[in-house]
């Protein structure tokens, strides 16, 4: 659910601008119709302090002020999400859709982005409760949570606004887990591996059974161990048709672990909303 938005000229911070002090640049994976060359204007992210790190993948910003609405586009990844806009403290759980969303005039958001698994610990119910839902952070940290948007974004200092959000996460106190460990390792293991592309493999490398497995996912993930395998391998593909001059559809296909060339299609067609081949001509299309 990361925000992005294209209109260099118009972003109070462009690609020109250094980067603010602390700033990661981490690849942008699931943002769509952008090239790999490319960096999306007025978004930074900022990595978690040692000890919120096995929660907390980074913080992330996006700052616009546009004439026109860009309209923005991202992949979901397998993470629950703190959002804070002005007036607006939301918790969203899993997106299984592709998120949209059209940006106008001038604001900002900053987030929280748990890892897979690092949002179960503040929180006294399986993850897949939140899954396909947003909720008022109130609902999910009661009334000491209200205002914590008008409280953080008080702060314009990126830094600040940082420092502020870890301190509520440190009030929420977040126990250890054995099982935070063992689900990201897993998680940045599907990501990594483009041919792990069944729930059987993965349980098998992992030394354990299918059914735990899914059980783990559903408790600490919000999503199954299939789906997280089926969004990585369409993030990769969407990656793969931005850098690729000339895509051959049935080696990719085959290599994302597709048994044929019209079942990757119509995935991707479901999940973007256009086909492969029709995404790599809007990219082409871009000034």
């Amino acid at each position: 659910m990361v925000l992005s938005h294209k209109d260099a000229g118009l972003n109070k911070r462009d690609t020109s601008s250094p980067p603010p002090p602390g700033a990661l640049h981490p690849p942008l994976r699931g943002v769509l119709h952008i090239r790999p060359e490319e960096r999306v204007p007025g978004h930074w992210r900022y990595p978690a302090s040692p000890d919120l790190a096995p929660y907390v993948e980074w913080f992330w910003t996006v700052e616009w002020d546009l004439l026109t609405p860009q309209k923005v586009e991202t992949l979901p990844h397998p993470s629950v999400f703190l959002l804070l806009e002005p007036g607006l403290a939301q918790i969203a759980g899993v997106s299984t859709a592709k998120f949209s969303r059209m940006l106008q005039g001038c604001s900002r958001v900053f987030g929280v982005k748990f890892r897979p698994g690092g949002f179960r610990p503040f929180v006294a119910q399986p993850v897949s409760v939140f899954t396909d839902r947003v909720f008022a952070i109130e609902e999910v940290f009661g009334e000491a949570a209200a205002g914590l948007d008008r409280r953080v974004l008080a702060h314009t200092d990126h830094q600040a606004v940082v420092a502020a959000l870890e301190s509520f996460l440190r009030e929420r106190r977040p126990l250890p887990d054995d099982n935070i460990e063992i689900v990201q390792r897993i998680v940045a293991q599907i990501a990594a591996e483009p041919e792990w592309t069944r729930v059987e493999q993965v349980a098998q490398a992992c030394d354990m059974g299918v059914r735990t497995l899914q059980r783990l996912f559903g408790e600490y993930v919000g999503v199954s161990p299939k789906w997280v395998i089926q969004r990585y391998r369409l993030h990769e593909a969407a990656a793969r048709i931005a850098a690729t001059e000339t895509p051959d559809w049935a080696d990719l296909a085959l290599s994302l672990g597709y048994a044929d060339q019209a079942h990757f299609i119509r995935d991707f067609k479901k999940l973007v909303g256009t086909s492969p081949a029709d995404y790599r001509k809007s990219l082409l299309s871009r000034p």
